[in-house]
């Protein structure tokens, strides 16, 4: 954690606040925001728009988890969740939450570090996954539909696949678009005209 982070602590105890505070500053000059209340909580977080957001809560009911990880948008920062208590069902619906670390235990000053660099390094592990996974799947969607008008232009033509797929990538070469553009042009006309 080498440059400033910002940082939102959720915990009502005031001396846990502190010990959670001071193990923060001893990480560096980090700009730390404290929500003791868990009313208006999305909207609180999402004002100061965090680095990360660190939870501390002795025995997290599953309302109560899930309103927390809703409100501190796992998918748009890494959130780690420190518990007391917590059983199988609890630390499984704190991941599927997506909770970049849940840790049961309570919370030590010297777990700070470690805890927030691996929460850190998971959320943009599984940040690079969805990426990965969308650019497949619209690559896929992409596919379908060059394959739908390789589809009618080999019917409308009486051409061969490669012949379709050439004149496809031609057109689009002429017209200066990308082959996706023409290929879904061409099924829109023909989905128009029947």
């Amino acid at each position: 954690m080498a440059t400033r982070l910002k940082i939102i602590v959720v915990e009502k105890d005031p001396e846990r606040v502190r010990i959670i505070v001071d193990g923060l500053k001893e990480l560096g000059d980090h700009d730390i925001h404290v929500i003791t209340e868990e009313s208006a909580l999305a909207r609180r977080v999402s004002e100061q728009n965090p680095d990360i957001v660190l939870i501390d809560i002795a025995n997290p009911s599953r309302d109560v988890l899930e309103e927390l990880t809703l409100a501190a948008s796992p998918n748009e920062r890494p959130v780690a969740m420190f518990v007391d208590q917590s059983d199988n069902s609890m630390t499984r619906a704190a991941i599927e939450a997506g909770v970049s670390a849940y840790v049961v235990g309570g919370l030590r000053p010297e777990r700070i570090r470690p805890i927030l660099d691996a929460a850190i390094t998971r959320f943009h592990m599984f940040q690079r996954m969805r990426r990965e996974l969308e650019a497949t799947k619209q690559a896929l969607e992409e596919r379908k539909t060059i394959d739908r008008a390789k589809g009618i232009l080999m019917r409308r033509r009486g051409i061969d696949e490669d012949a379709a797929y050439g004149l496809l990538r031609k057109t689009a070469m002429d017209q200066g678009r990308k082959l996706i553009q023409v290929a879904e042009a061409l099924v829109t006309a023909s989905d128009l005209l029947g």
